[in-house]
């Protein structure tokens, strides 16, 4: 596990590499944000920013989802992965949104945890990047660069990892590093084909040095 002076040096650097990472999903406010984030579920942000291009100039309040039928819905996000549970959870959340909220995206975590569809991830995304609420969102390149780097444990569950790296970072950096872990998982650290040669926390990072000498031995 990284000391609290290696956790510093990561933060440091991954922020120097993306220092202007921010949510890459594309929408003009929070209710469009938790629409998307609801689609991204299991899904790329390329894919769901392709659908939402037309999606959002369709539909622009929960009365608009709720307006259409189910099978119109399904046909305007079929290209999305499991779009069929998706339609029905964005046509159950609008309805909360207006029964509830009068069609406003609610500003709490907790209340956006029982929307339908909306899982601690979403919601953390929506609180951090709509209403600036600091939290780490954890997805699978949040996941995986953790481990990696030994700020979390192998077997740590996403909350565990969630968690820790909430007790291991400053709060006020919180919704910056979920960021840029993300670009880091994304655009360095892949799942398939990690840069470790070049990476700068090669020299601290316990997969990187496996890897490279795995590489090696091969070589």
């Amino acid at each position: 596990m990284l000391t609290k002076k290696e956790i510093r040096f990561v933060l440091d650097t991954i922020a120097d590499m993306f220092p202007d990472a921010e949510c890459e999903l594309n929408h003009r406010n929070a209710f469009d944000l938790l629409i998307a984030v609801v689609l991204s579920a299991q899904c790329t942000d390329a894919l769901v920013n392709k659908v939402t291009k037309d999606l959002f100039n369709k539909y622009h309040t929960p009365e608009d989802y709720v307006n259409v039928s189910l099978e119109e819905l399904q046909a305007d996000i079929r290209s999305i992965g499991l779009y069929r549970n998706k339609s029905k959870n964005i046509r159950r959340l609008c309805q909360t949104l207006i029964d509830e909220y009068d069609g406003v995206v609610p500003n709490s975590k907790a209340a956006l945890e029982k929307l339908a569809g909306v899982g601690r991830k979403t919601a953390n995304v929506v609180a951090s990047v709509a209403f600036d609420e600091p939290a780490i969102a954890v997805d699978t390149h949040v996941e995986r660069v953790s481990k990696r780097l030994g700020i979390c444990r192998w077997k740590d569950s996403v909350l565990e990892v969630e968690k820790t790296l909430m007790r291991k970072i400053p709060v006020e950096e919180w919704s910056d590093t979920h960021h840029r872990l993300i670009f880091f998982g994304r655009y360095h650290c892949k799942a398939k084909n990690p840069q470790c040669g070049i990476c700068p926390l090669l020299d601290l990072c316990r997969e990187g040095k496996k890897r490279m000498r795995k590489a090696e031995t091969v070589n």
